[in-house]
């Protein structure tokens, strides 16, 4: 039966395997040339057999690594602290985007950056068909009980100036039928903090039942709360950041007042239209995404709750303002973040130490303000190229080299298409056919 499934290409007890178990199986049935797809797997082992196993140890199933480049934007100045960011992304044009952000507002002043709070929170949904009023009295008398039971778990975390800020009860039956939650709110040092909350999460979930069943005032059917799952949030509105830039219009260029106007009405135009918006918002993410990943951080949990926020009233707006006051240019950024420097990858993995280093060790505050301001100078940069020069010019000169690449250019042709393309709009079909004439030559 075993072999039959794995005839048909499913296999049990496949976590079970050796690593070379699992790229044999997976090499012959999946692949026409099993030879070439274990050879590409291996390519991208590390030659350093710990260190290999320290990445196959992250994740279950590991079978190789999946490089992505690792680039550096410099030029950053963040309240008045020079910084040069590790970004780690694909897309072509993102860090050079960062970078020439970075260098435009070095002379003006810099970035800015604060944090509004920090606090993150975590839920216990569960069911109650009785009173509400007896619930609220049997909430407000075992919450001292509630955060009794979770001292263990919070001891360490406390000493870091954490814990349990607030335990709230949650009245959601208008939503759903007999539906409430422990609404918790926590404070979590450095660390991003999932663990610690789903744990004091659980063992809150654990109080509330053992007390209820012993709760007199309940009728029979009340002692029986049904919890029904335990869970933190990645949507953290209490925990956010706001970066800023502002200058003289003059200071923007001879078209400073044009520019200026024309910033403006990009960023109204996504705040009234989500389809701009969507676009808007993923180009600050690309900025937030490549230094979340350095760092070792959650970019999925960190683009979840961003989007959440700009949807926050009722419709999906964009996150970013900008305005004219004055003569002067204000350009602003206000997102949720809940990030750490400590716990997770940043003491496993080389490189996201190393990008730790190259940000002088921030703490939590810290590293958040930065991918605030990360995220702020990736919407800059696309916007004064949009309301300009257009996306395209600069993406598309980025893009050039993986057209090459593409095509299996040599050194000399690369160069000598990259001077071409100066002159002349960069297309797929554009550059294959002034490759083919090149060859010609």
């Amino acid at each position: 039966m075993a072999n039959n499934r794995e005839q048909n290409g499913l296999v049990s007890g496949f976590s079970k395997k050796s690593k070379q178990e699992k790229i044999e199986w997976i090499s012959q049935t999946c692949f026409a040339n099993p030879q070439q797809a274990k050879s590409v797997l291996k390519t991208y082992w590390h030659t350093d057999e710990k260190l290999q196993q320290l990445h196959d140890e992250f994740i279950e199933n590991a079978v190789s690594n999946f490089y992505l480049p690792m680039a550096v934007a410099p030029n950053f100045v963040i309240n008045e602290i020079p910084y040069v960011l590790p970004m780690v992304t694909e897309e072509s044009s993102v860090v050079a985007a960062s970078a020439n952000a970075a260098k435009f507002w070095s002379t003006r002043g810099g970035f800015h950056a604060e944090i509004i709070g920090t606090e993150k929170t975590g839920q216990v949904h569960f069911l109650f068909s009785g009173h509400h009023q007896k619930l609220a009295k049997f909430f407000t008398a075992i919450k001292p009980k509630l955060l009794q039971e979770t001292e263990g778990i919070t001891k360490n975390m406390r000493k870091r100036r954490g814990g349990i800020v607030d335990i709230e009860l949650v009245d959601s039956t208008k939503n759903m039928a007999n539906y409430y939650q422990l609404h918790v709110r926590f404070e979590t040092a450095d660390a991003m903090g999932a663990n610690f909350i789903n744990s004091c999460l659980e063992q809150l979930a654990k109080t509330l039942q053992d007390q209820a069943a012993s709760y007199v005032p309940f009728l029979e059917h009340e002692n029986q709360i049904e919890v029904v799952m335990s869970i933190l949030s990645n949507y953290v509105p209490g925990s956010r950041v706001k970066a800023w830039v502002s200058c003289p219009i003059l200071d923007l260029g001879d078209d400073g007042h044009l520019l200026a106007q024309k910033f403006v009405q990009a960023v109204q135009i996504a705040h009234q239209n989500p389809y701009r918006a969507v676009t808007h918002n993923k180009g600050i993410m690309n900025g937030i995404d490549a230094l979340a990943i350095a760092t070792g951080n959650d970019f999925r949990a960190i683009e979840a709750g961003i989007h959440a926020y700009a949807a926050k009233d009722g419709q999906y707006r964009g996150l970013s303002k900008a305005w004219i006051k004055d003569e002067t240019f204000w350009f602003e950024l206000e997102v949720p973040l809940a990030v750490g420097t400590v716990g997770g990858l940043t003491k496993l993995h080389p490189m996201v130490k190393w990008s730790h280093e190259l940000l002088q060790s921030p703490n939590a505050e810290g590293l958040m303000q930065i991918i605030a301001v990360s995220g702020l100078a990736q919407n800059f940069a696309a916007l004064r190229s949009l309301v300009t020069t257009g996306i395209q010019k600069g993406h598309m000169k980025m893009h050039l080299l993986n057209i090459l690449n593409q095509m299996g250019a040599t050194e000399a042709e690369k160069q000598a298409m990259i001077e071409h393309f100066k002159t002349n709009v960069i297309s797929f079909n554009a550059v294959e056919q002034a490759l083919i004439a090149w060859r010609k030559i």
